[in-house]
């Protein structure tokens, strides 16, 4: 039993290290994405997605840091309201994902009507409705759920936890699906050149497939998998900080060029600057403020 115990604890603390650890990596990562697509690169429609993304991912990361230096330093358990607030930042980064895949989607298979009927502003307009809609989406179940406060309210808790198990599943479902019907449209069906951002999509649908269902996983039945297995948290933490500290790098790798040494502002502008975006009959996407 002692050894039982001994093992659990070795795994548990190098479980934190490793997250904490990648956390930092990823949260300056996302920190030069934000600087460089915020002041550095022109925002069209569909890299202002990547920039709330990196946003969502940033501020995800800094709160799972400052969490886990608060515990390594007092020596405290992290708490339900530190779940809550992690949890909060990731949803919205699930939303854009669902959002620029789905629009990315649209953009490429129906590029005429697409280009005609999207409002100028959509992409801002998106974005602060993504931020807007999260807060009530996450912090209303967590407050009927005893989450945020003492005591459960059990049937607002059934009520609105079921909504936002059946959202953020909704959501999964979006992203994956735009990211599958991106991969089969591009490679099978269309005669076009390749979308700007098909690869940034298709590589953020098999992050979260890996990476991001297993904290939405534990959300929807945490009371049962803190009983069964209480190490699935930390397992999930760690993944969930592997999804958002990978973007970067991801980014960086699909915009460098082998063989040539370029400063970091080069390379992300290639990978996430927005040039016309091919369309039917030689048409383009506008490129306007957005």
């Amino acid at each position: 039993m002692l050894g039982i115990l001994s093992l659990w604890r070795t795994v548990n603390s190098v479980l934190f290290y490793l997250t904490l650890v990648i956390a930092v990596g990823g949260l300056l990562g996302n920190g030069l994405v934000l600087w460089n697509l915020g002041f550095h690169i022109k925002k069209g429609p569909f890299n202002t997605y990547l920039l709330h993304l990196a946003a969502a991912d940033f501020l995800f990361l800094s709160c799972q840091v400052a969490f886990s230096v608060f515990q390594a330093v007092l020596g405290s358990s992290q708490d339900t309201l530190y779940f809550v607030v992690t949890f909060l930042w990731f949803s919205a980064g699930l939303w854009l994902l669902a959002v620029l895949g789905a629009e990315l989607c649209l953009s490429d298979i129906f590029p005429s009507c697409y280009r005609r009927c999207r409002p100028r502003h959509a992409s801002t307009g998106l974005c602060v409705l993504v931020w807007a809609l999260t807060l009530p989406a996450v912090l209303l179940p967590a407050n009927a759920c005893g989450l945020l406060q003492e005591g459960t309210r059990l049937l607002a808790c059934i009520r609105y936890h079921a909504v936002s198990v059946a959202w953020l599943l909704s959501l999964a479902c979006v992203a994956l699906g735009a990211c599958l019907v991106l991969f089969i449209w591009v490679n099978c069906c269309s005669q076009r050149p390749r979308p700007k951002f098909c690869g940034i999509v298709q590589g953020s649908g098999v992050l979260l497939l890996f990476c991001r269902l297993p904290f939405i996983l534990y959300w929807s039945l945490q009371p049962i998998l803190n009983f069964l297995l209480p190490i699935f948290l930390p397992l999930a933490t760690l993944l969930a900080c592997i999804d958002s500290s990978a973007k970067p790098l991801m980014y960086f790798v699909m915009g460098r060029q082998p063989g040539h040494r370029e400063p970091l502002r080069t390379v992300l502008q290639r990978a996430l600057g927005e040039g016309s975006q091919p369309g039917a009959g030689g048409l383009s996407l506008p490129m306007g403020p957005v």
